[in-house]
């Protein structure tokens, strides 16, 4: 079958401009989800630590939090794998619900918010904060579209291979611009195939198809106990932490206990995740159910010996965010992020500018309809964006920064494809 280039290149064309406000939005918040804890620690000094070489009690840290917060509970305990990042204590007190930062290896409470760097944009990548699986399926659509606009570009260039290294500057910037794009492209092909084979097994997770998310993802044991007297809720703060702790790290060799999922009866069980002798994977690769009540485990996984479905679900967040390595792989994947919005982008504006040369204010019409259905969506996303920060209670300023950061994109995004370009095209007729 021979391949219609003309055709490939309008196809590769049309997924670059027609949603291309959600195709950046969506990039451009994953790149961000990257070195989002690197943001919190950038912009939010309560959340900084100093590595040393021990680790402070985690009884102590609960009896502190209770000094601080009598009425508060515990609900969750994540540990950072990067070591210059408190331990986050997630905390429900009368109805209300926020992060608390401890500091690891002094175990002093050093503050507290509604909202993170890190939980923002991981929401606004996993789902655009939109509810039921709305959002999921939307973000895991244009995992397809950027595999098809990789293969679209790899069959109608001719001999790709050989412009790894060619960059025109003296023909133009319409010429600049394409060879720009193209030299980006063709050196993002490892992260671009890295994003969309992530991107489609989140897919096959999330829809189970063949029973792959039920596999990759094994159920918690449960525990049944009829005695009406143990249903009484458990306090976090009664809980011996450090027992469990070295009770799991028993259990698996080699383990650093990371995250503690907490309680919430004593029927229930402490969950601790942490970090092995095992690549890649993540933390959740690890994990040890504790008895709430006798310390007694009762069940346990070793990454060294999970199946290979659970495996591949365990790397691929690592894979996908590039947390695997530490903060080099987070740069470099932030890099590769950008790179990949630098596609969007440019592919947008030589469309436009192609289409405006070629005949003025055609280039209205190089979206047509799709245009309200960035604009739908996108407003969608906001308004449950912005609901979700009402619900968590964010600062003032917190919606500052929002809108601000907002009104910005769309100011430059007007600047350079609506002004800019009308009057490079004005003074050419």
């Amino acid at each position: 079958m021979i391949l219609n280039k003309k055709k490939l290149f309008e196809l590769h064309g049309w997924i670059g401009t027609k949603l291309c406000i959600l195709f950046f939005i969506i990039c451009f918040s994953g790149t961000l989800a990257t070195m989002s804890s690197e943001m919190d620690w950038l912009f939010n000094r309560d959340i900084r630590a100093t590595p040393q070489a021990t680790l402070a009690s985690k009884n102590l840290i609960v009896h502190n939090f209770r000094e601080k917060f009598p009425n508060g509970a515990i609900t969750h305990w994540a540990q950072n794998e990067a070591p210059y990042i408190c331990n986050i204590l997630s905390k429900e007190e009368n109805g209300d619900k926020s992060y608390v930062f401890v500091n690891q290896y002094t175990g002093v409470i050093q503050g507290e918010s509604t909202i993170t760097f890190q939980r923002f944009f991981r929401k606004l990548h996993y789902n655009l904060f939109m509810p039921l699986q709305i959002g999921h399926y939307t973000v895991l659509f244009f995992g397809f579209l950027l595999f098809i606009s990789l293969i679209t570009a790899l069959l109608f260039y001719k001999k790709w291979w050989r412009k790894l290294f060619e960059l025109k500057t003296d023909k133009g910037p319409l010429v600049f611009f394409r060879s720009i794009h193209r030299l980006v492209g063709l050196w993002s092909i490892p992260f671009t195939l890295l994003f969309s084979i992530t991107g489609f097994w989140y897919f096959l997770e999330r829809s189970n198809i063949a029973g792959l998310g039920d596999a990759g993802n094994p159920q918690a044991p449960q525990i049944v106990n009829n005695d009406e007297k143990n249903t009484q809720k458990l306090s976090s703060q009664i809980l011996d932490y450090d027992k469990a702790i070295r009770i799991a790290e028993q259990q698996i060799p080699n383990l650093v206990a990371g995250d503690i999922a907490i309680p919430g009866y004593e029927t229930d069980y402490i969950y601790i995740t942490g970090k092995s002798d095992v690549d890649l994977v993540r933390q959740r690769a690890n994990k040890v159910f504790v008895d709430a009540k006798n310390y007694k485990v009762i069940s346990y996984q070793n990454a060294n010996n999970i199946p290979r479905i659970v495996y591949i679900s365990d790397i691929a967040d690592p894979l996908h965010f590039g947390y695997w390595g530490g903060l080099p792989t987070k740069i470099i994947w932030f890099m590769a992020g950008l790179g990949i919005c630098s596609l969007i982008l440019t592919g947008i504006w030589i469309i436009l500018k192609r289409k405006a040369t070629q005949k003025k204010n055609n280039k209205k019409r190089v979206f047509g309809p799709w245009k309200y259905i960035n604009y739908g969506i996108t407003g969608v996303m906001l308004f449950y964006m912005y609901s979700a920060l009402v619900k968590s209670m964010a600062a003032a300023s917190v919606f500052i920064y929002v809108t601000f950061t907002w009104l910005l994109f769309i100011a430059l995004a007007y600047y350079i494809f609506v002004y800019r370009l009308n009057k490079s095209v004005s003074k050419k007729q």
